[in-house]
């Protein structure tokens, strides 16, 4: 059924596809045809100290304004992850700025940290965890929430721990866990930031506010593929030396591999980070490595390439404790969650 829907709604660009279909996802949570929500408590896990309903998540970018919790609670992910969120609402970069490569089952965006803005993306949020407090659940816990904050794109990479410290302050009341993006290939020079003495600097920085807080939140660092052996090892000496509570493994890639796509088309396509099936093989790589080479201290989300239980279980597999979908929910539909849960059980 999703096939014969996803060829309609690919005819249209994909940013007007995904206001489409999230406008089709809220008419069906209206009228009561959400039927994907998963209450089983054998899927729970406990994971960075937190209680998921299920392992599954939904990576950064796809609401990034915190505009969709409901109805992908309903879809039944056991998190979300929003943003990533700016201290200042910004446009991002012009469009085009996200392109399928359907024969590769793939994407390219290049979209720069489009989003509202940490202000109003908390008053979101705060209103969503008040109806939360307000619903009542039978045999199943709530969805859990991460908060995946970046520099808007006009700060120095010498003044970024500032614009971390805004969001992590501001969006700390009302997010499970927080995601450091210093990885996006789309904001310039972002990732300078992951060099050792730059990360220790925001990552401290945020810990010690975090500490000083009544209930300290987990927080994680998201990473690019694209690292070299040495600055993978630098990220990994710096997590263990400051007890990182976890990684998230890995953003999209700026390396295009061997598509099927042309060269001719990737040309005219242009710059920007390639997700999908493609990054499967090096973000299983790089969980494998983290997992063996911290000895599975450090908790590690997965997120590249994930469309199937098969996907999933490659990533448990190497040392992943959650998984992240993104590409794979444009391509394999709303069920998704419900098809990686009822095959991985079965």
């Amino acid at each position: 059924m999703y096939k014969l829907l996803r060829k309609l709604l690919f005819l249209f660009p994909p940013e007007t596809t995904h206001l489409l279909a999230m406008s089709g996802l809220k008419i069906m949570q209206a009228v009561g045809l959400m039927k994907f929500r998963i209450r089983d408590s054998n899927l729970q896990r406990n994971v960075l100290g937190l209680r998921f309903p299920n392992r599954i998540g939904l990576g950064a970018g796809f609401d990034k304004n915190a505009e969709y919790l409901e109805e992908l609670e309903n879809l039944g992910f056991g998190f979300v992850e929003i943003g990533t969120v700016t201290p200042q609402p910004q446009v991002g970069n012009e469009q085009p700025r996200l392109f399928r490569l359907p024969e590769d089952e793939a994407l390219i965006n290049r979209m720069g940290f489009n989003n509202d803005g940490v202000i109003i993306i908390a008053d979101r949020l705060s209103k969503w965890r008040e109806k939360e407090k307000l619903m009542t659940r039978t045999n199943s816990i709530r969805m859990i929430i991460g908060g995946n904050i970046g520099r808007n794109k006009v700060t120095a990479n010498e003044d970024a721990w500032k614009d971390y410290e805004t969001c992590f302050k501001v969006l700390h009341p009302y997010v499970d866990y927080f995601v450091v993006n210093v990885s996006s290939p789309n904001t310039p020079g972002l990732r300078e930031l992951q060099q050792k003495d730059s990360l220790r600097k925001i990552l401290r920085h945020l810990q010690m506010i975090n500490n000083a807080k009544s209930i300290a939140k987990p927080i994680l660092l998201k990473i690019s593929p694209d690292l070299r052996p040495e600055q993978l090892d630098d990220v990994i000496d710096l997590a263990v030396e400051i007890n990182l509570d976890g990684i998230v493994a890995a953003n999209t890639t700026t390396s295009r591999g061997i598509l099927i796509t042309t060269p001719g088309e990737l040309h005219q396509i242009g710059q920007g980070g390639l997700s999908g099936k493609p990054l499967q093989k090096r973000s299983t790589e790089i969980v494998r490595y983290i997992h063996e080479k911290t000895r599975g201290m450090i908790p590690i989300i997965a997120s590249g390439g994930v469309f199937t239980a098969d996907d999933v279980k490659e990533k448990f597999d190497v040392g992943a404790a959650l998984v992240q979908v993104w590409t794979g929910f444009i391509y394999e539909g709303p069920a998704i969650v419900k098809n990686i849960l009822k095959k991985l059980e079965g």
